[in-house]
C-alpha cells in the first residue's frame, strides 16, 4: 500500500489529524520537497522523512523530475511494502506526481489510497474571500499556454516558480487582457507571517521581487477586461433577436454573399497596402461574415458556429497527416500532392474534370482561369514552354479577328474568351498572377489618363471636347515620361 498526504498549503492549522497520526507511524515517509513551510513543524515533532530534492538538481525539467519521483516511489514500495508519500497542498490538487503514481499503481497492480486534505485553493479563497461557485478556473503555470481564457470566471494561476516562469504567464495573458489589467499576486496564501496578498497591473507581474514557489495569482471575473469571439457572436444574437436591428434582422445568405467577396478585398488592399491596423479592421468584417452567416444558419436549424469551426479544423487535420497522424517531414511540393489527394477522397470526385469544375465559379475570370489550368497542368496537360503559349494567343487573336465582323454573338464572345484564356496561360508560364498583371496595368492607365485631364486643364482645354489626336499626344507624353 502506498498511502499519500497532502501537508496542507503551509500553515500548521491545516494539517489534518488524520495526516499527522499516518506521518507519526513507523512507516517510511517520503517528501517530494522539503521546501514547504509545514516541513519545519514535522522536523520539530521529531517526524523522519526522506525528500526528492535532489531529483530537481537531477533533471533539466520538471516532467522528467515527476516522471523519475513517481518510479521511484514504486521501487521503494518493491523494498519496504508499506509507505507513506507526502506532498504540498492536497494531493490531487495541481500535484503531477501523483498523477503518475496513480497510474504506475494501477499498471503494476499496487494499493494507492488518497488521504482528505486542505489544498493551497481553500487557502486562497479564504484570503481572497471568494466563493468558487460564481465560476473559477484553475491552470498550472506550465500549462498556461494550451488553455482557454475567460473573462466570464475568476481565473487562478498556479505554481508560478520563478521569474521566468511569471514572465510566461504575463506573454500569454497580453494576448487575451490588456496589460493594465488588475490581478492578485498572491504569496503563502493562508500561512501566517508570510502571506502576501497585493493588488498589481499585469505588466509588473514578472517584476515582483518575492516571486517563489508559493506563489499564484488571481485575475477575476471582469466582463469588461476585453471583448472575445464570445462577445461578437453575443452582438450578432441581439442584432438578429425580435429587438434587434431592421437591417440586420432581414439579412439572409442571399443577401450577404456580396458583402463577403467585398470584405474580402478590402483585406487585400490593406495587406496590399501593409497597413496592419486597416488589416486589423477588415479582418474582422471577413470575421463578422463567418458569425453572421453562422447565425443565420442557427436559426434556420441547419447549422451554427460551432459547425463550421469543427469541420474546418477536422479538414486542417485530415489535410495534414504528416503533422497530427504519421510524423514525417515533407517540402512544399509534396504537402500540396498529398492536400490535392485527400482533398480528392474527401470530396468523392470521381474523374480529374470533376476537380476542374470544383473551382468556384465565384472567382474572378482570370483566378479561375489560372486555378483550372493548374489543375490541369499536374496531369500534364500543359504548353512545354512560354514560346508555344505566346503562338497560341496569336492564333486565337486571329480568330477573334475573322468574327468579329460578324453577327454571331455568340461565336464572338467565344472566341474572345478564348483569346484571354490563352494570355493567362502565357502569364502562368513566366510565373506573373494575371490578376496582378491586369490590376497593375488599370492602375497604370488611370495614371496616364489623370495626366491627360490635368495637362488639357492647364492648356484651357475641356477633355470632353477634344480630339482622340489630342488625348493620344498627352498619352504619348505621360509613357514617355
Amino acid at each position: 500500500m502506498i498511502k499519500v498526504v497532502g501537508l496542507g498549503p503551509g500553515s500548521i492549522e491545516s494539517l489534518t489529524i488524520g495526516t499527522l497520526e499516518i506521518l507519526k507511524g513507523d512507516k517510511k515517509v517520503y517528501l517530494r520537497t522539503e521546501k514547504h513551510p509545514t516541513v519545519d513543524y514535522l522536523k520539530s515533532i521529531c517526524i523522519k522523512f526522506e525528500t526528492y530534492d535532489n531529483k530537481y538538481e537531477e533533471y533539466n525539467n520538471f516532467d522528467d523530475v515527476y516522471r523519475s519521483i513517481a518510479e521511484d516511489l514504486i521501487e521503494k514500495h518493491g523494498i519496504y511494502g508499506d509507505i507513506i508519500y507526502g506532498v504540498p497542498g492536497h494531493p490531487l490538487v495541481a500535484e503531477t506526481t501523483v498523477k503518475l503514481l496513480l497510474k504506475l499503481c494501477e499498471k503494476n497492480n499496487i494499493d494507492i489510497e488518497i488521504m482528505p486534505a486542505v489544498s493551497f485553493i481553500d487557502a486562497v479563497i479564504q484570503s481572497l474571500k471568494i466563493d468558487p461557485i460564481e465560476g473559477l478556473k484553475i491552470i498550472d503555470a506550465f500549462d498556461i499556454k494550451n488553455q482557454i481564457l475567460d473573462k466570464r470566471v475568476g481565473l487562478l494561476i498556479t505554481q508560478v516558480y520563478n521569474v521566468s516562469i511569471a514572465t510566461d504567464v504575463k506573454l500569454a495573458l497580453l494576448d487575451y487582457y490588456k496589460d493594465d489589467m488588475k490581478i492578485q499576486f498572491v504569496r503563502a496564501a493562508g500561512v501566517a507571517g508570510l502571506e502576501s496578498i497585493r493588488e498589481i497591473n499585469l505588466y509588473e507581474l514578472d517584476r515582483q521581487k518575492d516571486i517563489d514557489y508559493l506563489t499564484s495569482i488571481f485575475i477575476p471575473k471582469d466582463l469588461e477586461a476585453t471583448k472575445d469571439f464570445y462577445d461578437l457572436i453575443g452582438v450578432i444574437d441581439t442584432l438578429r433577436d425580435e429587438n434587434g436591428c431592421e437591417w440586420d434582422k432581414h439579412q439572409t445568405h442571399e443577401s450577404l454573399k456580396k458583402c463577403l467577396i467585398e470584405e474580402s478585398y478590402e483585406v487585400i488592399d490593406a495587406i496590399n497596402s501593409k497597413d496592419e491596423d486597416n488589416m486589423v479592421e477588415e479582418l474582422g468584417d471577413v470575421l463578422l461574415q463567418v458569425v453572421f452567416h453562422s447565425q443565420i444558419g442557427k436559426e434556420e436549424g441547419f447549422f451554427n458556429i460551432a459547425d463550421v469551426i469543427k469541420g474546418v479544423t477536422n479538414k486542417m487535420i485530415n489535410r495534414h497527416p504528416h503533422i497530427f497522424k504519421n510524423k514525417e517531414s515533407k517540402d512544399i511540393n509534396q504537402v500540396l500532392e498529398s492536400w490535392d489527394k485527400i482533398k480528392i477522397k474527401e470530396k468523392g470526385f470521381s474523374s480529374y474534370t470533376d476537380t476542374l469544375k470544383h473551382v468556384s465559379k465565384s472567382l474572378p475570370g482570370l483566378m479561375r482561369a489560372e486555378k483550372v489550368q493548374q489543375k490541369a497542368a499536374k496531369v500534364g496537360f500543359d504548353f512545354n514552354c512560354v514560346e508555344l503559349a505566346m503562338e497560341k494567343v496569336l492564333e486565337e487573336l486571329q480568330e477573334v479577328r475573322d468574327v468579329y465582323k460578324g453577327k454571331n454573338r455568340a461565336k464572338i464572345v467565344e472566341e474572345v474568351g478564348d483569346l484571354v484564356f490563352s494570355t493567362v496561360n502565357v502569364a502562368r508560364l513566366l510565373d506573373i498572377d494575371p490578376e496582378f498583371a491586369v490590376n497593375y496595368t488599370i492602375d497604370k492607365f488611370i495614371n496616364r489618363f489623370r495626366y491627360i485631364e490635368e495637362n488639357a486643364r492647364t492648356k484651357g482645354l475641356d477633355v470632353n471636347k477634344m480630339s482622340i489626336a489630342q488625348m493620344d499626344e498627352l498619352w504619348n507624353e505621360s509613357k514617355s515620361r
